[in-house]
């Protein structure tokens, strides 16, 4: 004789003690022994669309070969199993296999020996099928109606069992698709911002050095050089060359967050902290845990946004506004500007102890003024990127004449100005027609000259660019005596390579050398 009510409490306790489903079954088997045989016990589904037969979660004995976990049913039987499946009884016993239908016989034997004994019962939640229970035992006629009736009471306790399994399987595969979504996402945005570090090899190679340094530390990084160089890019490059790679990655405009919303933005809030705070709010330092945040345009930073800053460097650990509790960060923190900070220390704008701490590795963007030696690499990858945006089947070619005239010209605006430049070349020259090559010469008008004074400005007489070139450089030879090569020659004056400048020499008929 058994006590039902000790039974189903002592089992029920067994049957949820561990969030592992392979633990519980175990507990509760062990516990099933003491009242009945048992050799193995399992939750299984059936896909009744894809015939398709699945074990949740099972504890096989050693004797007999473990299943897969997923199983195909024969097409001659489709037909029954989803019969038996919708109009499955609730507790069914099974002594002897060669005496059941021939369907159930073909599934059974794909998992079991004939001389196995079975207890099923159909698993309901609210009407809703959720699979089935089965134990078995090794031998034939094991079980009797006792038995069966001692697990069917435990229908509701192996039924809750089955449904927290399928909800965590099912978190499990959300889970999946937003780390998915979140690696797409990051990819496009790496599309969107730039990921082609153009002159890696020549004028941006000592940047990647230092990158290459400083990326798999977590010490913070300052990036300086003027607007356009590409900080934005040597960011993302040290991102996604440090270990902290697949954690997030929070980017922060500083100048472009409205100053009485940059601490919430920054370090969220807590509900009623302020009129409209709703409810609670992440900040950007919280979502960048385990990861790295990059601060572009510093300087642009609030002095009270500096001082809590500052303790995020130092303690590792944020106040949201309006709480009182301290949240501990781990971030790496990168952070950029075009502005002099030092400069603005002096003149109390920025605070000095935080520059300390940003500036523990700055790295130096050069303009592009200064590796002109990059521009045909940076304008041959404008012209495919563009012509696909644009939609142009047949990207145009570029002549060395119009090379030489882009770097010719000091591009205030650096990168981002060359980007444009090319941008607006490719649209003006987009005809229908397929352009053989693109040429700049009539676009030198539409770039900002910022040495023209007012009264060059009323000069009437506009001389040809082969023309002004050619003066610039006698101007550049004339005051190096006729020295190309060297510090004191005229290549290091105008800030290109000896080759080129001999070549466009050459081409404007300006003799050197023994010529000259």
């Amino acid at each position: 004789m058994v006590d039902e009510n000790e039974f189903f409490r002592r089992a029920t306790l067994r049957i949820s003690s561990s969030l592992k489903s392979e633990t519980a079954l175990q507990r509760a088997m062990t516990y099933l022994q003491q009242h009945m045989p048992v050799s193995g016990i399992f939750f299984a589904l059936y896909d009744p669309n894809l015939n398709i037969g699945r074990l949740l979660a099972f504890i096989w004995p050693p004797g007999i070969d473990r299943p897969k976990r997923t199983f195909v049913f024969p097409k001659e039987y489709w037909g029954w199993m989803k019969n038996w499946w919708d109009n499955q009884e609730r507790i069914r016993i099974i002594n002897d296999i060669s005496k059941e239908e021939k369907p159930l016989q073909q599934a059974f034997a794909a998992m079991w020996p004939n001389d196995t004994s079975h207890i099923t019962m159909g698993l309901r939640l609210e009407e809703m099928q959720l699979g089935i229970l089965a134990i078995f035992a090794e031998g034939k006629n094991r079980y009797n109606e006792s038995h069966a009736h001692l697990i069917s009471l435990l229908h509701e306790p192996f039924a809750i069992a089955i449904s927290n399994i399928l909800q965590h399987q099912e978190i499990l595969r959300l889970k999946d698709i937003l780390a998915d979504d979140n690696s797409y996402l990051r990819q496009e945005l790496m599309e969107i911002t730039g990921k082609t570090i153009i002159g890696a090899n020549f004028g941006m190679r000592g940047v990647m050095e230092m990158v290459s340094q400083v990326a798999p530390l977590n010490s913070p990084v300052l990036l300086l050089g003027e607007a356009g160089v590409g900080k934005e890019i040597i960011a993302n490059a040290i991102h996604y060359s440090s270990k902290r790679k697949n954690d997030p990655y929070i980017r922060v405009n500083c100048g472009a967050i409205p100053e009485n919303l940059i601490d919430s933005e920054l370090f969220g809030h807590e509900k009623g902290a302020f009129t409209g705070a709703i409810s609670s709010k992440r900040g950007r330092f919280e979502r960048a845990n385990h990861g790295t945040i990059f601060l572009d345009e510093i300087g642009e930073l609030p002095p009270a946004a500096q001082v809590r800053l500052l303790r995020v460097l130092q303690q590792h650990e944020i106040e949201r506004v309006g709480g009182s509790e301290v949240i501990p960060v781990d971030v790496r923190v990168i952070s950029a500007t075009h502005q002099n900070l030092e400069l603005m220390t002096q003149s109390r704008k920025f605070r000095e102890d935080l520059l300390y701490r940003l500036n523990v590795f700055p790295i130096m963007i050069p303009p592009l003024r200064h590796r002109t030696d990059d521009i045909p690499a940076l304008v041959s990858h404008f012209l495919e990127h563009k012509s696909r945006e644009l939609g142009i089947e047949q990207m145009p070619s570029i002549t060395r004449e119009a090379i030489e005239q882009l770097q010719a010209y000091h591009w205030p605006g650096n990168v981002r100005e060359l980007e444009n430049f090319v941008e607006r070349a490719l649209i003006q020259t987009k005809t229908g027609k397929p352009v053989e090559a693109i040429s700049f010469s009539r676009l030198a008008s539409t770039s900002v000259d910022h040495t023209i004074t007012p009264s060059d400005q009323t000069d009437e007489s506009i001389l040809p660019m082969n023309d002004v070139i050619a003066m610039h450089i006698k101007k550049a030879l004339a005051q190096t005596r006729g020295k190309v090569e060297g510090i004191d020659g005229a290549a290091n004056l105008l800030k290109i390579h000896p080759s080129t400048l001999r070549g466009r020499m050459r081409k404007l008929g300006i003799p050197y050398g023994r010529h000259r």
